[in-house]
């Protein structure tokens, strides 16, 4: 792993890169959520919100986004403002990001993007809401979410619940066992369905503390092996899911008109997601907000304690 890099072009806010600098805990938060998951003005409202959490917990907040060209670790008042505002902000996958910074686009950064500017600042952790996945009728598109492969490859602590319940989850467990990405539950045995507190599906392994995820990440740095993602799938608190058989009942009938309207490809995910919305009266949205809420606060208290350990970017 290079080491932290602050560069013109990859620039660390002063809060970011003196915590970095000391050792303090770190987490990195998503920009796409803001820009493009969330309506105004409530997404500005989240974003501030999701940076309290993290701070209420003793770690430092790194939303990461890339502003005319520049990717930015930590973004200041302004540069949340802007990102939560802007109508024309891109979607930025990692693999976008070198023609963005070439160009001077300015664009919210997904799971992929976050994960791998993450680590390459030398920050260990990192919460999201849901990670992508392999996507329904997988054998015939071969549609499987960037952010696989790109968490098969880099080190660092991602906490979500789950993938989203779009998507064909026990193909994406599969694929993250194939990749040798370790996924553990925590405080649970099954696989949290993102809207849903569980999918179903169990999981090897459950941890019951934040010291003890921090542990698994010392173990994993002490082996030297693979250099893949820890996912920490943390579920939805029950009393915060979205209704199981309203989501069910809404989600057969969006697929259903998808197949009807032939909506394939990159346009199948947003068109779900935005009925899975508007059919359940913004249930969804608000499970999804309260699923991002409690990632934040966790990876916070994981942070702290891998910090208080002596932990770092993976050597």
């Amino acid at each position: 792993m290079p080491q932290p890099l602050d560069t013109p072009a990859l620039r660390l806010s002063p809060q970011v890169a003196d915590a970095l600098e000391r050792g303090r805990p770190v987490v990195a938060l998503e920009s796409t959520l803001i820009a493009h998951g969330l309506p105004r003005p409530d997404n500005l409202h989240v974003a501030r919100e999701l940076e309290t959490l993290v701070r209420r917990e003793g770690a430092v907040p790194a939303t990461i986004a890339v502003l005319d060209g520049t990717v930015h670790i930590g973004l200041e008042e302004g540069g949340l403002e802007r990102v939560a505002g802007q109508e024309d902000l891109r979607k930025l996958g990692c693999r976008d990001l070198p023609v963005a910074m070439a160009t001077g686009a300015s664009g919210a950064t997904t799971v992929s993007a976050t994960a791998f500017l993450a680590a390459r600042a030398g920050i260990r952790v990192f919460a999201t809401g849901g990670l992508g996945g392999v996507h329904r009728g997988w054998a015939d598109t071969w549609d499987e979410s960037a952010d696989l492969a790109l968490l098969s490859r880099t080190p660092i602590t991602v906490v979500c619940a789950g993938v989203k319940s779009i998507l064909d989850v026990p193909a994406t467990l599969q694929r993250l066992e194939t990749l040798n990405v370790t996924v553990v539950g925590y405080r649970t045995s099954t696989f949290p369905g993102f809207y849903l507190h569980s999918s179903g599906l169990p999981v090897d392994w459950t941890l019951h503390s934040p010291r003890q995820v921090a542990q698994v990440m010392r173990a994993q740095d002490a082996l030297g092996g693979p250099r893949a993602a820890l996912v920490v799938a943390n579920p939805v608190p029950p009393d915060r899911q979205l209704d199981p058989a309203l989501h069910d009942r809404v989600l057969a009938g969006a697929l259903a008109e998808a197949e009807r309207r032939q909506i394939t490809g990159q346009a199948v995910t947003p068109f779900l997601l935005e009925r899975l919305v508007h059919g359940t009266g913004g249930a969804a949205l608000r499970a999804n907000v309260a699923a991002v809420r409690a990632n934040a606060a966790l990876a916070a208290q994981i942070a702290v304690c891998w910090a208080q350990a002596g932990g770092g970017p993976a050597a």
